[in-house]
């Protein structure tokens, strides 16, 4: 199996002493090309391209600025130690062991926007560029023009190094629109969460966002290889629900318990 996840905007750029290995983004020569166009952008500019605030676009404007290749140990961090957010804090990667980031760096992709698609320790330097981002560049007036089919096929690349016939879907609908799913070369698996409240199913954007993270540790500490072992995902409460179920979209439930007071 390959999992795949968003990133996300939080970052935590603090030294880390967790892993020694690290490994290169194999598309910085496009992630190159989108920093020359955002570093056009005044913060101002940045602000209303990404409707964000004035403190925040000061920010991503001197990151925009700081961006340098080649990246070491020393200007950057692992993808999956840099990124903080709700699917992370279920992925909680903080507390992988060696065979953890070992088995994770061949089965678990991250959708970027700036980067592409990156292997949990692919070194990246702060910055933020959502894939919904309207950046008109030389390939089109969206990131998604710009990527076009790269993504999909360095996923179908991955799929055949490694030997695996499912890709599991974990990521936003955002960024899943960066894949083409009518190439992928695998049959794609998509888990969803829900939570019983007031005797009906609803969709808690918080928990099921951490409930990806939850997942995709599962898959990687179990070293599962097969996608009906993921039915057993047991984690924080949850459960296979056949019946709200379809061939491809798996859905995950529990009962929602009120916090303590």
């Amino acid at each position: 199996m390959l999992i795949v996840i968003s990133p996300a905007k939080t970052l935590n750029f603090e030294p880390q002493t967790l892993t020694n290995d690290f490994s290169q983004p194999q598309f910085l020569r496009d992630s190159r090309a989108l920093i020359k166009c955002l570093r056009e952008f005044s913060p101002d500019g940045l602000s209303k391209l990404m409707k964000i605030s004035e403190k925040l676009a000061v920010e991503n404007h001197e990151r925009n600025q700081k961006w340098k290749t080649p990246f070491n140990a020393e200007n950057a961090k692992q993808a999956v130690l840099a990124f903080r957010g709700d699917v992370y804090l279920g992925l909680n990667a903080d507390e992988f062991g060696a065979r953890d980031f070992k088995f994770a760096q061949g089965h678990l992709r991250i959708l970027s926007g700036l980067y592409g698609l990156l292997r949990p320790l692919d070194l990246i330097q702060a910055y933020r560029l959502e894939m919904g981002t309207r950046l008109e560049n030389d390939r089109g007036n969206n990131l998604y023009e710009f990527w076009g089919e790269k993504i999909t096929k360095a996923l179908n690349a991955d799929l055949k190094e490694s030997k695996a016939n499912t890709l599991v879907n974990l990521a936003s609908d955002e960024y899943y629109k960066s894949i083409n799913e009518a190439k992928v070369k695998a049959r794609v698996v998509t888990p969803g969460f829900k939570e019983l409240r007031n005797g009906k199913y609803q969709f808690v954007s918080f928990n099921a966002k951490k409930a990806r993270g939850l997942l995709s540790a599962y898959i990687i500490q179990n070293r599962l290889k097969k996608a009906d072992d993921i039915k057993n995902f047991d984690v924080d409460g949850y459960e296979f629900n056949e019946e709200l179920s379809t061939d491809d979209k798996w859905m995950f439930t529990r009962v929602h318990t009120a916090a303590p007071a």
